[in-house]
């Protein structure tokens, strides 16, 4: 699930994109939606509030940096009347003050850049920080509902382009719109005509346009989901290059890269010839203008309206307002994208939050000499109406190996969600009981009363050691060895290169199936916790391997509560109960029952 739909955003550059942009706002605006964008953007403020000072610093330079450039301009043109007039008597001044003001702005423009990027990156890691945080503590049934290729997008995409905008937005309208009037007024001082000739410029390109932007948008969109589509087969190339070695299909593979290649070519040559017809077009429309604005200044200076300076002053700020005018309609996009990219972070930052129990020292305490679980009569679906687990009780109690067995997709981890409170049931309790009877219901606060061995890899790159201190920063390399032997890892791990400081790659690249199970029940062991739960974490090991590491564990510390999910019946004789999860009910097997299936194995 990715987010609620929203209108496309242009991803086109220049005026196309800013007239589409001026569409969707004014679409916004018409349907009443406008307010979910200042509601993203006073979020947005949230966070660039406390740095308003320099966001002020910031608008005053920028401003200064403006007007020093018309200074510089203004100055220039006097310049070349009294050369082209052999006024020298004053040359000297303005060829400081043309200097100077020339100096001032790009001083100030590289002071500003220098400026926005610090702030950019603090605003950047402030929300990154604060999302980060949010989704660690969103609930965990809402989360799994968002894909992690987008929830990784949402946190770097979306936040680096809040970030980009949420301190210099602002400023730079108010530049720009400065930066616009001024050099308007300043060309209106000298003649109205030219002032109005100058306005018109932009306009125009920006209008002329629209009559290209449906054909366009087409092709860039074609173009961006041809390259999302190459993007995927490359990564589950990659993901999958063992199975693709292994049934001997790279030659497929290669065939499928070459034609995506060719179909993106394809694409991306057609969108070339259509941009370059496109600029063609717009090049001459804007040669049009230009030289409608050159050859009134011409005739100007013909008729002696004007001097040889006022001329140059008119024709570089024409280019300078065009500049200010297509700068002031691409803040635009920016502000829509902007917004799209915070509501996008909100709706994460929305998500239910974990349910937080104050938890006692004390219980924490009596709960490391032993720790009981108890579900009583729970009742848990995914979906409304679709049961996974209907009033069914559970219990596992210190030193004691409680076993839930059952077909693939019946919901043995699903009663380990449960056990370790990621999700909750919508009847019944799932509780912790310490030996005096004092009981919490399972939460967020009481998963460091756990240690969990989840299905699958769970291998991180980096050494043996990085991997186990994960859940001890501070355990010393004697226990990491104690826990890894127990684990009966320690027999592969002091033979390979640098034993504890050994590099593994991505996913446990380097270690067999099996070794990387053994180092994640090792990891589990090192966190000492009062109960231990193993869901499927034994199913590459061979049957010897897999009775000597439970029993391993009990010897270790016998008043641990060990709750093990297997495919498995091979174990089922250590195991003190042995729970069955079938057609949404879990049932306890009798001791018969049990030993049957064992044997039966």
């Amino acid at each position: 699930m990715s987010g609620p739909e929203h209108e496309e955003q242009p991803k086109e550059q220049g005026s196309d994109a800013a007239f589409a942009s001026l569409s969707i706002l004014w679409h916004r605006i018409r349907s009443g939606t406008f307010g979910e964008i200042l509601d993203d953007w006073r979020w947005i403020f949230g966070y660039s509030k406390k740095y308003k000072g320099a966001i002020v610093y910031y608008t005053v330079l920028g401003i200064l940096s403006s007007t020093m450039s018309l200074v510089s301009a203004v100055a220039g043109k006097f310049m070349i009347d009294i050369i082209t007039g052999y006024h020298t008597e004053s040359l000297w001044i303005l060829i400081v003050v043309t200097l100077g003001s020339a100096a001032f702005s790009l001083t100030v423009g590289n002071f500003l850049s220098r400026v926005s990027l610090k702030l950019s990156i603090r605003v950047g890691n402030e929300i990154q920080a604060d999302i980060f945080d949010k989704i660690i503590d969103s609930d965990w049934l809402a989360l799994s509902g968002y894909r992690n290729g987008d929830l990784l997008s949402r946190f770097d995409s979306d936040v680096s382009t809040i970030s980009s905008n949420a301190v210099s937005w602002i400023p730079n309208v108010i530049i720009s719109i400065y930066n616009f009037i001024a050099t308007f007024v300043v060309i209106w001082h000298y003649n109205r005509v030219m002032s109005l000739l100058a306005f018109a410029t932009a306009p125009v390109s920006l209008l002329m346009s629209r009559f290209m932007i449906r054909k366009q948008r087409e092709y860039a969109k074609k173009t961006r989901e041809m390259g999302s589509k190459m993007t995927t087969f490359e990564v589950e190339t990659f993901y999958n290059m063992d199975t693709i070695k292994a049934f001997g299909i790279s030659d497929l593979f290669s065939r499928g890269l070459r034609n995506w290649q060719e179909r993106y070519k394809e694409i991306t040559l057609a969108y070339n010839m259509f941009s370059i017809k496109t600029s063609v077009l717009m090049s001459i429309t804007g040669m049009a203008v230009q030289y409608t604005a050159f050859g009134y200044c011409l005739w100007l200076l013909w008729t002696r309206q004007i001097s040889y300076g006022t001329m140059t002053l008119f024709l570089s700020q024409r280019s300078r307002m065009q500049s200010s005018f297509s700068s002031m309609v691409s803040m635009i996009p920016g502000f829509l994208n902007t917004s799209v990219s915070a509501h996008r972070i909100r709706e994460i930052c929305s998500l239910p939050k974990e349910t937080h129990t104050e938890v006692g020292e004390a219980f924490l305490s009596r709960a490391s000499e032993g720790l009981s679980v108890k579900m009583t009569d729970v009742s848990f679906s995914y979906v409304s109406g679709t049961p996974v687990i209907t009033d069914s009780d559970f219990h596992a109690d210190p030193g004691e190996i409680i076993a839930l067995i059952g077909p693939s997709g019946e919901g043995k981890t699903t009663m380990i969600r449960l056990i370790l409170g990621l999700i909750l049931p919508q009847k019944g309790t799932v509780d912790l009981v310490c030996g005096d009877g004092e009981r919490f219901t399972a939460g967020a606060d009481l998963r460091r009363l756990f240690s969990y061995v989840p299905q699958g890899n769970t291998i991180l790159s980096g050494t043996i050691a990085e991997n186990l201190r994960m859940v001890r920063e501070d355990a010393t390399d004697e226990e990491l060895e104690e826990a890894l032997r127990a684990a009966c890892a320690w027999e592969f791990v002091e033979k390979m290169p640098g034993q504890l400081n050994a590099e593994v790659g991505e996913r446990g690249r380097g270690l067999s199936e099996g070794q990387a199970q053994r180092i994640s029940i090792a990891r589990a062991l090192l966190r000492r916790a009062p109960v231990l739960l193993l869901d499927e974490a034994t199913s590459a090991l061979d049957v010897q391997t897999e009775r000597r590491v439970l029993r391993s564990i009990m010897q270790r510390d016998p008043h641990q509560t060990c709750i093990v999910s297997t495919h498995r019946p091979s174990v089922l004789n250590l195991c003190e109960r042995v729970y069955r999860v079938m057609h949404t009910h879990v049932v306890q097997l009798s001791k018969e029952e049990s030993s049957a299936m064992a044997i039966d194995f």
